[in-house]
């Protein structure tokens, strides 16, 4: 089964987005009533009107001229929001054995439950590493020095 794409054309496309559908051999069939599943190799020669404000996969189609003609910048041109960048990533690198930066509070979401530092009290004999579990404290030691767990 070739993978497919789900367009949702606006409204006001709909009767010729379905026209250009059943024009293609073989026919892009429905998936939904007000929606097709366009395989995705034939999807790149859909003509760009018809998609224009068309749902794909859930996202709604912007166009490049759309994005003019709005005086929107193109995508890939400005600065990335939300996305990480090498120098935020090596700003705050962290050193084994040395606690992290603190968080702030209003970080945390309204049904968080602070976490104490000692809490349990199982401590890594090789480094200053503190569990909440002995379980917890053994897989460490385990994993990360190799060593086994003393049996008592």
């Amino acid at each position: 089964m070739r993978p497919t794409i789900r367009v949702k054309p606006a409204r006001e496309q709909m009767r010729d987005f379905a026209g250009w559908a059943v024009e293609q051999r073989p026919k892009v069939r429905t998936v939904a009533p007000d929606a097709f599943g366009v395989p995705a190799d034939l999807f790149t020669s859909v003509p760009e009107p018809l998609l224009i404000g068309s749902l794909i996969d859930g996202q709604r189609y912007v166009s490049p001229a759309e994005d003019a003609a709005e005086g929107r910048p193109a995508p890939g041109s400005g600065d990335l929001l939300g996305v990480a960048t090498p120098e935020g990533l090596t700003a705050q690198e962290s050193v084994p054995g040395e606690p992290l930066p603190e968080v702030p509070t209003e970080a945390y979401g309204p049904d968080s439950v602070p976490l104490t530092a000692g809490e349990g009290g199982f401590h890594c004999d090789v480094c200053p590493r503190e569990f909440t579990s002995e379980r917890g404290r053994d897989t460490h030691r385990r994993l990360k020095h190799g060593e086994a767990p003393d049996a008592g």
